[in-house]
């Protein structure tokens, strides 16, 4: 008969009959936006359909507060903050079931005014808070910061909360409560300087966004209650892992009064205060309430003794109450009864047999004891209806944080994380019902100090009659930290692990996502490819760890230029990626590459050394350049490299030709590996002269290439392909070999010009790095040929001033005897600074300003700034691009030094550079 009653139990407790949805109400605290995205995804998904629920949801923002609704029966739920600690303790009947904000996102925005921030300077001002006299309002974080900070209640001018912006930009009210999730990205994007004051910082540290009940639903439903608290925390694991897709549903079908940008910018902050990696949705901690009970006793709006956590008993959600196993107990008292009557009145019988069976037992369990204590993995005997552990060995309780005592007092249930409980208890019915022997499952256990411990547990239904029935054994295993490593190569395989920005893999994954909700939207989606201008002299010079700090900084200034919505990523060495989505025009383009640019000019601070660089970016837009990722790349790449062939620290746009040119560019540094070895490149010279008398004093060696199907191929058409393949430094080697060889030729012709003729050559930022890496090599390779340093003269360009520890490389040069020209000075950025610092000999005026020379223009006053700074700093000028004789007149009337072009030469082949030093006669002075 008692068999037959403990089937119909079991029965009856594990039926699930079929049933109509049940429709309930959850009243937001607030209108419609991402802070309620967990509940939007519960619907969109199905979750509350599967728990039997029909959910509505009701906005807030219409001056009743989400506690008195309920409260009132109108919604079955809501959303509150921590101030529902505060309606429990004043004996009404509500109950947290969730903690979704694990920090609070109040702060408070005050209007900026210069000097430190200050909150003490909002007394007598007027400030956007509530009404004192609403005591939720008044209590919250907010407030209670003020008056933990000095700032009298009383002496502000309490403004009800019109959650117009505008108020706070336009002066009407100096400070207001705000979310950090919502006004900040508005107040931003108005250009409005504010200070942001965080009650966490002063210790007031609350929850925020609960979800609660009242008393009465869960007393009637609590099975309701449980399925709608699961499907909830299901919906906000999904919302927070597709933001875009959530925004996107909120402008659908909840509300328009926030853009995509606002929405996403609202789950990014959201993401700080869910903390989803390091706590579990939902969760809430018994001492963190207490700790909120106490800040408000501290603050005087609760009396000490209401802290007492027994005070407000019932307030935090239980999911499954202890069972009341009385009966149960009853019955297995009245069946022991039964079995000791019946063993006595045989025991004079079977005393020697007995004896004899308890030694083997008592053996058995000895051996089975040991290794139940010693066993290496968790091990507890649990009751099956109840939960109730019967026995535990050492291993578990380590596992769990808690004593014996603890856990015989507790039910399993209680011990794990609540998300997992539901899942867990329909395994244990199939145990129950017979279907299962057992399963395996992983799970959550919380321990008493709120700490989160992952283990993978094994559950097997057993029959023992010394504990009565029915009964599993659960073995666990900690795999905490196979987790947290899961998680961290998880990371490392899609975020650089230097500047922690989204890595390749990432950058590929979020711009597949971009391109697809382009193509959506029939909007344009724009890809900057970035590369850091002179990156590898600061590395080289400086070592790796520098130029790792200097990346760092870098990626943090990219960063700062771009939206909040937008995707940096690194996808190696000095090359940073932009994908800018959901573009309104074309000219935020042009504005967030110019911050860029901005941003990265700023000098880095490498410890003792201050290194520059600047960038080159190449922007391509989809779909209008191209429809694929490897396509959209390639062209982005390609602009880049019309960037940095057009003097860097610039943008340019891809445009169809310069697939073309990407092509000949190919094709051409193919060419130019057999250009040496096949003798197809030539030296040009054209002479220097002295301006006052005509006389030749210098020859500039300039390297030509006779391309046998392109004819003559000009320096700036070939020279990047060489810096950026390597061939430069060979290139460099037979230019050294073959013009010093020609200057020696020339001083032992006897010439009157040739004797003291010094030759100019060029030398690249590479060449010079090579001579950094491997001191003295180029003076050395000078002194084999047989030429002096002091008859040579080292052109460079202005970007080698630039990078860092150029002025040493150049010193060292300079010091062997070696005299060192600035070329193209007036195009780049160097500075009067770094021309003292490098330790430059002459200047070369750029030829784009000597051919606008004309009397009383600008460029001849710029020129004649030039030549008399140059001279006060000991150095000497050499014109270049000189065309006309106005220009020489001119010139010699600024006291210009020396000039080259195409009115005393234009670049000579060496026979007759040979017939000009011959003629022994100035050129036209």
């Amino acid at each position: 008969m008692l068999g037959c009653l403990a089937l119909l139990a079991l029965l009856y407790c594990w039926a699930t009959p079929a049933r109509a949805l049940e429709r309930v109400v959850l009243q937001l605290s607030f209108t419609h936006q991402f802070q309620f995205a967990g509940y939007y995804a519960a619907i969109e998904q199905g979750y509350y359909r599967e728990a039997g629920l029909d959910v509505q949801l009701r906005e807030g923002g219409d001056g009743k507060r989400s506690e008195a609704v309920v409260l009132a029966g109108q919604a079955e739920y809501g959303v509150g903050n921590s101030s529902l600690l505060l309606s429990r303790l004043a004996g009404k009947p509500l109950v947290v079931l969730a903690v979704v904000f694990q920090h609070s996102p109040s702060v408070l925005l005050m209007r900026q005014h210069g000097g430190a921030p200050d909150v003490r300077r909002l007394a007598g001002a007027a400030v956007m808070l509530g009404s004192p006299a609403d005591v939720p309002a008044a209590s919250d974080e907010v407030s209670l910061f003020l008056r933990k900070m000095g700032v009298d209640g009383a002496s502000l001018r309490r403004l009800p909360p019109s959650h117009r912006i505008d108020d706070l930009i336009n002066g009407k009210v100096e400070a207001i409560a705000a979310y950090s999730t919502n006004e900040p990205d508005y107040l931003d994007r108005a250009g409005f300087s504010y200070y942001q004051f965080t009650p966490r910082t002063a210790g007031i540290d609350f929850y925020g966004d609960n979800l609660f009940t009242s008393e009465h639903e869960l007393r009637r439903h609590p099975e309701r209650v449980k399925a709608f608290r699961a499907a909830s925390l299901r919906g906000w694991q999904y919302a927070m892992a597709h933001r875009e897709e959530m925004a996107q549903l909120i402008r659908v079908k909840y509300s328009q009064r926030h853009d995509s940008a606002h929405l996403l910018y609202e789950a990014q902050q959201m993401e700080l205060l869910l903390q989803p990696v390091l706590v579990e949705l939902g969760y809430m901690n018994p001492q963190r309430w207490q700790h909120i009970a106490d800040t408000y006793a501290a603050m005087g709006v609760l009396p000490r003794k209401a802290t007492d956590s027994s005070a407000y008993q019932g307030f935090l959600y239980r999911p499954v109450p202890g069972a009341d196993l009385g009966g149960l107990y009853l019955s297995l008292g009245v069946a022991g009864g039964l079995l000791a009557v019946s063993a006595a009145f045989h025991f004079s019988n079977l005393a020697r047999e007995r004896r004899r069976t308890e030694e083997t037992i008592r053996q058995g369990e000895l051996r089975f004891r040991t290794m139940f204590e010693e066993a290496p993995m968790g091990i507890a005997l649990i009751d099956t209806l109840s939960g109730q552990f019967i026995d535990i060995n050492p291993r578990y309780l380590a596992i769990a944080g808690r004593s014996l005592e603890h856990m015989k007092r507790s039910s399993w249930m209680e011990i794990s994380h609540p998300d997992d409980v539901a899942g867990e208890q329909e395994q244990v019915a199939q145990l129950l019902a017979r279907r299962l022997r057992g399963f395996r499952h992983a799970k959550r256990i919380v321990r008493p100090d709120g700490a989160i411990v992952w283990v993978d547990a094994s559950v097997t239904a057993i029959d023992t009659m010394r504990h009565g029935g029915p009964h599993h054994l659960c073995m666990l295993e900690d795999v905490t930290d196979k987790r947290q490593s899961e998680a961290l190569i998880w990371q490392q395989a899609n975020f650089d692990t230097l500047t922690q920005l989204p890595n390749r893999r990432m950058f590929h994954e979020r711009l597949r996502l971009a391109l697809a909700q382009g193509r959506r939207d029939a909007s344009r989606v724009a890809i900057l490819f970035i590369d850091l201008d002179h990156f590898k002299e600061v590395n080289d010079t400086l070592g790796h760890h520098q130029g790792d700090i200097l990346l760092i900084e870098a990626a943090r200034r990219i960063r700062v230029g771009v939206r909040e919505t937008d995707t940096v990523a690194r996808l190696g060495g000095d090359e940073f990626t932009v994908i800018l989505s959901d573009l309104d025009d074309l000219q935020q383009v042009d504005r967030i590459a110019r911050q860029i640019l901005d941003g990265l000019l700023a000098p880095f601070v490498l410890g003792q050394e201050q290194a520059f660089v600047s960038a080159s970016i190449g922007i391509t837009l989809y779909p209008d350049d191209a429809a694929t990722i490897e396509d959209l790349l390639k062209h982005a790449d390609q602009a880049m490299y019309v960037s940095k062939g057009a003097g860097r620290n610039r943008y340019s746009y891809f445009t169809p030709a310069l697939q073309v040119a990407a092509v000949n560019r190919m094709r051409l540094g193919a060419d130019l590996r057999t250009a040496l070895r096949e003798q197809q490149l030539r030296l040009l010279y054209q002479p220097i002269v002295e301006l006052r008398g005509g006389r030749i004093v210098k020859a500039e060696a300039l390297l030509r290439w006779q391309h046998p199907q392109r004819g003559l191929v000009a320096p700036p058409d070939f020279l990047a392909l060489a810096e950026s393949s390597g061939l430069i430094a060979d290139i460099g080697d037979w230019v050294q070999q073959v013009a010093a060889a020609q200057l020696l030729r020339w001083r032992a012709a006897g010439h009157a010009s040739g004797e003291d003729l010094q030759l100019c050559i060029n030398m690249s930022p590479l060449e010079l790095q090579r001579e950094a890496e491997a001191p003295g090599t180029w003076l050395r390779q000078l002194a084999a040929l047989g030429v002096p340093a002091s008859a040579v003269v080292l052109d460079v360009r202005e970007d080698v001033l630039l990078g860092s520890g150029m002025a040493q490389r150049l010193q060292h040069l300079r010091a062997a005897g070696v005299q060192i020209a600035l070329d193209d000075f007036g195009s780049g950025h160097a500075s009067l600074t770094q021309l003292q610092q490098c330790a430059i000999d002459y200047l070369k005026i750029d030829g784009a300003l000597i051919r606008k020379l004309a009397p009383a223009a600008t460029e001849l006053a710029l020129c004649e700034a030039i030549i008399g700074v140059a001279h006060k700093l000991g150095l000497r000028v050499i014109a270049e691009g000189v065309e006309t004789e106005a220009q020489r007149v001119l010139l010699l009337g600024i006291d210009c030094d020396y000039a080259q072009g195409q009115l005393f030469a234009p670049p000579l082949a060496i026979e007759a550079f040979d017939a000009l030093l011959q003629a022994r006669r100035p050129l036209p002075p």
